[in-house]
């Protein structure tokens, strides 16, 4: 169900830059030409399935503009399980234009199309920071996607830290993928088409989980 604040706006920094708002952290590379190659991180096996770690395998493709993030993170995400679509087909079915894609709402029913069952589904974080339960459930909807072959999809705001100490601002909001887990989940993998320099980082899931906080992430 939808509430009064599923519509957010999800401009990355560089959109921000372009309208004229203020920026909190580094530029990031939003608008960056988009670049497709094997990502980095790469595939911890399938036999990995259960225990403390998994990565899935991901073709990393940059969005094209600002305001394509939502449509570049379900792409990206769809990657790991073999799929190759068009980041404008996607943006399409999902209402993306120069504010962004609206919600998780709209992410959600593609992946299930692109998909061909009804593998996903949303979940909301209404509460300006995640508690206890939100985080353990968090990390349990990441291990169990992951584990079957799944990426999750989350619309995050604000700023957060990796675990490299690399600070990523997003104050007009943003979507990543979440492609991989460690420590049995406390430490996730996250594939971001903002900045083809940096396409993937890891973050612990608590920061991962204040980042989602107010609006929510699709998951199997």
């Amino acid at each position: 169900m939808r509430t009064d604040l599923i519509r957010k706006t999800v401009l990355t920094a560089a959109g921000i830059a372009a309208a004229g708002g203020g920026i909190a952290g580094p530029a990031i590379a939003a608008n960056a030409a988009p670049a497709e190659k094997p990502n980095t991180t790469a595939s911890q096996q399938s036999d990995r399935k259960g225990h403390s770690e998994h990565e899935l395998t991901m073709r990393y493709q940059a969005q094209p503009n600002f305001f394509y993030c939502g449509p570049a993170a379900a792409r990206n995400a769809l990657s790991v399980q073999g799929k190759d679509i068009s980041i404008d087909a996607m943006a399409q079915e999902m209402g993306t234009n120069v504010h962004g894609t609206n919600s998780i709402f709209d992410i959600t029913p593609v992946l299930n199309k692109e998909t061909g069952k009804n593998a996903y589904h949303s979940v909301e974080m209404s509460s300006p920071t995640a508690d206890d339960k939100q985080t353990n459930q968090l990390q349990a909807d990441i291990v169990r996607t992951v584990d079957d072959g799944r990426a999750v999809v989350a619309n995050i705001f604000g700023t957060a830290t990796d675990t490299d100490g690399n600070v990523h601002s997003y104050e007009g909001g943003h979507y990543i993928s979440v492609i991989g887990y460690r420590d049995g989940g406390k430490t996730v993998t996250i594939a971001d088409s903002a900045d083809p320099n940096m396409a993937s980082y890891r973050m612990s899931v608590d920061h991962l989980a204040d980042w989602i906080a107010t609006r929510g992430y699709a998951t199997s």
